[in-house]
């Protein structure tokens, strides 16, 4: 845990639904507003992203193609300043039926006060998202934009 103050834990919440919220819209450039300027985002396939323009662009990059994607949380831990949550990462069925196309991430985030968060922490497998992902486009599932 972080020597910092420690938050009301009704504002930890109401940043963390935020937060949930703008990524539910694929809202970015908000999402990517949620950490604080200095923040660092850990993501176990692209490595240490720092500051939040950097962040910015970085989600704004991986996500773009992928507009399509959904976020379930399927449960979510607060204690202290830290939010400990796991979103399913979630491809609909190319073809109008009730496939599931679906990996597992666990993320980690570290309230800093005023609506935002000074870290993030992403782990999942990158082998299962590139198995999923390639089930998901063998089914029909196509990204947009198309990937050049």
């Amino acid at each position: 845990m972080t020597s910092e103050p420690v938050f009301p834990r009704e504002e930890v919440e109401a940043a963390y639904r935020a937060f949930v919220a703008a990524g539910d819209a694929g809202d970015w450039e908000h999402w990517a507003d949620l950490h604080t300027v200095d923040c660092e985002w850990h993501e176990c396939n692209y490595g240490v992203i720092r500051g939040r323009e950097a962040i910015k662009a970085k989600i704004t990059e991986l996500m773009a193609p992928m507009s399509m994607m959904q976020f379930p949380v399927e449960w979510v831990a607060i204690d202290g300043n830290r939010v400990v949550y796991y979103p399913s990462q979630v491809m609909p069925d190319p073809t109008g039926g009730d496939v599931v196309h679906r990996f597992g991430c666990v993320t980690i985030l570290e309230y800093a006060g005023n609506g935002e968060f000074s870290r993030q922490d992403d782990m999942y497998n990158p082998a299962e998202g590139e198995r999923v992902i390639g089930e998901w486009m063998r089914a029909g599932g196509t990204f947009t934009p198309p990937i050049h």
